[in-house]
């Protein structure tokens, strides 16, 4: 029987001289890597190159999947100094701190006719502000009619507006004596600048001297305007209850039903308004911004500058619209002072306070004071 793999009439092949081989030196193998040699121990063979087809990330079969075992690496020192949580870039590299959390800041307050002193914080604008100081005294928000800084009586040199300072006290002037006034108006101007608090309350902020108004003598300032011959004028902003004050006919008589606020036993004269909305503003200390929309911010008291300026646009305001509006007159002062000229200003007033349709003499005059400010004039 022949043999399996072997030719018959052939020998095996161990019994068949064989030819000598010529010696071939052969490149030696390339040498591999500690961590290659690991893995042939293991039976996982060398890492190979996957084919330009696969995609994604899984594992072969029969392998481990790529990284498990490798050794991690050393956190660097800039590494290590992140706080727990703190968030890395694509690169490694850690990215900024989020902001820090405002400071809580805290008022105090009492009712301007007399309370105990209580406590407020966390408010953006005048009308959470008041619902503050509503809920600390149990009282609607409705019956605040304005708030001071630093001083219970009426004083509108300390009318609270936009700005209060981080250590101003808060007192609210709450709503009185209702009273009915009837005026003769026998002349045009009647001698009077109105406000409002924000929050659709209008009041007298300043009487003219030798004024229509001044000669009655149950007209005063801080009453609150609740209708105009019968009109109810509650929620109007100052610029339409002025607008509609200046309406009225000439040799005409007109009745107001005016709201003075609550007064406690002392008996005052009356008070008088001074040319300026807002008390002198201090330098070198932060008061908390209060905006119609966004949240509050702590800013600094601005510049003397900026503050004549901003007076001066307050100012203006009276002059041609018979109101005074601090935290408008900011606004106005803000939307100007980084415009190059009077057009681009005219521009910004009409977007950001269009519903005013200020004349162009007042844009004009809005405009020097601007100015006036950047030169330091």
């Amino acid at each position: 029987m022949p043999l399996l793999g072997v030719e018959k009439g052939a020998l095996p092949r161990s019994n068949q001289a064989e030819a000598p081989v010529p010696l071939v030196q052969r490149p030696l193998p390339p040498a591999r890597s500690p961590r290659d040699r690991e893995r042939k121990v293991r039976g996982a063979g060398p890492r190979r190159r996957r084919p330009a087809a696969q995609v994604g990330p899984g594992p072969r079969s029969g392998t481990m999947p790529l990284g498990l075992r490798v050794k991690k690496k050393d956190k660097s020192k800039e590494t290590c100094a992140l706080v727990e949580g703190e968030p890395e870039g694509a690169d490694g590299s850690h990215l900024p701190a989020p902001p820090r959390s405002p400071a809580r800041l805290v008022f105090y307050t009492q009712l301007a006719h007399g309370s105990a002193t209580g406590r407020v914080e966390n408010f953006s604008n005048i009308r959470e502000l008041y619902a503050k100081i509503a809920g600390v005294f149990e009282i609607s928000p409705s019956e605040i009619l304005y708030c001071t800084l630093n001083t219970p009586k009426v004083d509108m040199e300390k009318l609270l507006g936009s700005q209060i300072g981080l250590e101003d006290f808060i007192f609210a002037h709450v709503k009185g004596i209702k009273k009915s006034v009837n005026v003769y108006k026998s002349e045009d101007s009647l001698g009077l600048t109105i406000t409002d608090n924000g929050t659709g309350c209008a009041f007298i902020k300043r009487i003219k001297e030798g004024s229509i108004i001044d000669s009655v003598k149950t007209i005063c300032v801080g009453d609150h305007i609740e209708s105009i011959n019968g009109e109810n004028i509650v929620g109007w902003r100052h610029f339409d209850v002025a607008k509609k004050l200046k309406e009225l006919k000439k040799e005409e008589l007109f009745t107001m039903n005016l709201i003075e606020p609550k007064k406690a036993f002392e008996i005052e004269p009356r008070s008088k308004a001074g040319n300026t909305s807002t008390g002198k503003i201090g330098t070198g200390r932060e008061t908390l911004r209060l905006r119609s929309k966004g949240p509050a911010t702590v800013e600094e008291v601005p510049s003397e500058n900026n503050a004549k300026a901003i007076e001066k646009v307050d100012g203006l305001l009276e002059t041609y619209m018979g109101i005074r509006d601090i935290e408008l007159a900011t606004t106005i002062f803000e939307a100007g002072k980084d415009k190059r000229n009077p057009d681009e200003f005219a521009v910004a007033l009409d977007k950001t306070l269009g519903d005013f349709a200020f004349p162009d003499e007042f844009v004009f005059d809005v405009w020097g004071a601007v100015s006036d400010a950047r030169r330091g004039l």
